[in-house]
């Protein structure tokens, strides 16, 4: 694995050879941007210019540290490389980034800036209502924290037919015909999970104390309202977000429910079980849409590029650099996602093939991401590519969908290909009350922070079982049922960062009705939606896109019932 791309322009600030893990070499380079007189627009420009850049680097440079110690969580040099930067480096940056920050609201001409950079002003007003110098330790420790989780997860295996096996990998047995192996290896799983347990639910309480206690030095009464104003959600309010989970339990459980009620019927059992949600409910053999995961990326770089071709330019660009880890190892972190590299406007994607659809849906979802990094690297300013999730989440969720038209790239032969996009509706359905759930669960915690381990497995058990189909029988697995949320690793390392995939898949379900209604107009309004990163509110995004940011109960319902119809065509 590089990372030795070339960025796009030649550094203007920083030396090319600067070694960013030496702060005394680093340092000079903010106090600059904090001591530096400001007096004309033309300055201000040079300024951003130069705060555009040094933060591209540093940002690229701690993404380096992550991607590879996710890469392999057992290498202990790389885990310390990246403590280091954590603990050494960043609390050193913490406190010039206020200050910089105070500079940027307090210059004169910041008021002539066209309106693009209204909600980086917003953003940043918020940032410095939040720093507290007592929370930059705080905050090191946090993030350490958090990585706990990668390395604990990461390093769960299972036996399965005389192989050790990831638990990504073993979950592929969960698609198998065979009932009696569904059973036997989903409780392997279980098992596996609840090992760990006592240990996750510290780990946790850990890191709900530390949230609870940063929130507090912050000036706020819980986390959740802090994470907020953290996370600059200027277009909608708690209340929202509690109405959403409200709207997706009446408008999506209830058709959840049909679809359960359907697959009881075809597999012909007594009692739907938790091992029963995944194998095709007639009795056909999990497909096998690839073997490896090269062979993934170049199906996915042959289904993008006839989407559109710079598509397949994005995907071709990151398999050249080898930008990419795609298949599921023991000692890798567990998940996927796509590191934006801001110097070099090149991402990274990183992933737990085994070689399922989930996996092809995992692999355009962070596609998808990965278009939007490389649309928006041409915009001057960092403060543009910082894009809320909403929108981030937009654009891979639409990519989901509009792949899924394109999808006979893994899937030749036609019965497997009407399978595979069913299986991806079911999972449409599905998800929504999901996310609703985990995102209801982490209001509970934060608003209940002094909680103990056994109410909070109770609260869970009672919101999952609010979220999910009646006709799934948990009456012999209610361990299974209560460890359930410690496999989100969203609650573990990036808390309330889980919503909003609820909220763009109800924006990917509009960009697709599109795409199907005019292939070459949705395609075009999407690009431009996602080519203004954060220069537009997130609604302004949506609009962009030809689509509406609403999560009402009545939207909900007109967008599950589009969905239902295409379901009805497969």
């Amino acid at each position: 694995m590089s990372n030795s791309a070339s960025p796009a322009t030649k550094r203007q600030f920083l030396p090319e050879e600067i070694n960013l893990n030496n702060w005394s070499e680093l340092e000079p380079y903010y106090k600059d941007l904090v001591d530096r007189t400001i007096g004309s627009k033309e300055d201000m420009a040079s300024w951003l210019y130069d705060l555009s850049e040094i933060e591209a680097v540093v940002s690229e440079h701690a993404g380096w540290l992550y991607i590879r110690m996710t890469c392999d969580t057992t290498n202990k040099s790389l885990s310390e490389a990246y403590a280091y930067f954590v603990e050494e480096i960043n609390p050193k940056i913490s406190p010039y980034t206020d200050k910089i920050h105070k500079k940027f609201v307090a210059i004169p001409f910041v008021a002539s800036l066209d309106a693009r950079y209204a909600l980086y002003v917003k953003s940043v007003q918020n940032s410095i209502r939040l720093f507290r110098e007592e929370n930059i330790p705080l905050e090191a420790q946090l993030s350490l924290k958090e990585q706990q989780y990668g390395e604990i997860a990461g390093a769960m295996t299972v036996e399965v037919e005389g192989k050790t096996l990831t638990l990504q990998q073993a979950s592929n047995f969960l698609k198998n015909p065979d009932r009696k192996l569904r059973d036997e290896v989903y409780h392997k799983i279980v098992s596996r999970r609840l090992q760990d347990r006592e240990r996750l639910d510290a780990l946790f309480n850990e890191l709900v104390e530390l949230r609870t206690q940063i929130a507090s030095n912050a000036g706020f009464a819980n986390y959740r309202d802090y994470k907020f104003v953290a996370l600059d959600r200027f277009d909608y309010t708690a209340k929202d977000c509690l109405d959403f989970h409200s709207s997706i339990r009446s408008s999506v459980v209830p058709v959840m429910d049909e679809l359960m009620s359907e697959r009881k019927a075809l597999l012909k059992v007594d009692t739907l079980k938790p091992w029963d949600i995944d194998v095709d409910p007639e009795g056909k053999p999990d497909m096998k849409p690839f073997e490896k995961g090269t062979e993934m990326l170049d199906k996915s770089i042959a289904c993008f590029a006839e989407i559109h071709p710079y598509f397949g330019h994005v995907l071709s660009t990151l398999k050249l650099k080898g930008y990419t880890d795609l298949d599921s190892r023991i000692g890798k972190a567990p998940g996927g996602y796509n590191y934006p590299l801001y110097e070099s406007g090149v991402p990274f994607i990183f992933m737990n093939a085994s070689g399922s659809l989930r996996d092809v849906i995992t692999m355009v979802h962070e596609g998808g991401h990965a278009i939007h990094s490389m649309l928006t690297h041409d915009l001057e300013f960092i403060g543009f590519k910082d894009i809320p999730s909403e929108v981030a989440e937009l654009a891979s969720m639409s990519m989901e969908l509009i792949s899924m038209e394109h999808w006979h790239h893994f899937f030749a032969n036609a019965e497997e290909l009407r399978r595979a996009k069913r299986e991806q509706l079911e999972n449409v359905i599905e998800a929504l009350p999901w996310i609703a759930c985990v995102d209801a669960f982490q209001h509970w915690l934060y608003l209940n922070p002094k909680h103990t381990i056994e109410q909070r497995t109770a609260e869970w058990k009672k919101s999952i079982l609010s979220f999910t189909s009646k006709q799934v029988d948990w009456s012999t697995d209610q361990n299974a049922l209560e460890v359930m949320w410690q496999k989100q690793l969203h609650l573990f390392e990036v808390p309330f960062y889980y919503i909003e995939y609820g909220m763009a898949q109800l924006g990917a379900i509009a960009v697709w009705r599109n795409y199907k209604k005019n292939p070459e107009l949705g395609i075009s309004q999407y690009m431009t939606a996602l080519k203004l990163g954060y220069s537009k509110s997130i609604p302004e995004v949506y609009a962009a896109a030809g689509i509406r940011f609403d999560f009402s109960e009545k939207y909900i319902h007109e967008l599950i019932e589009f969905v239902k119809e295409e379901m009805k065509k497969l």
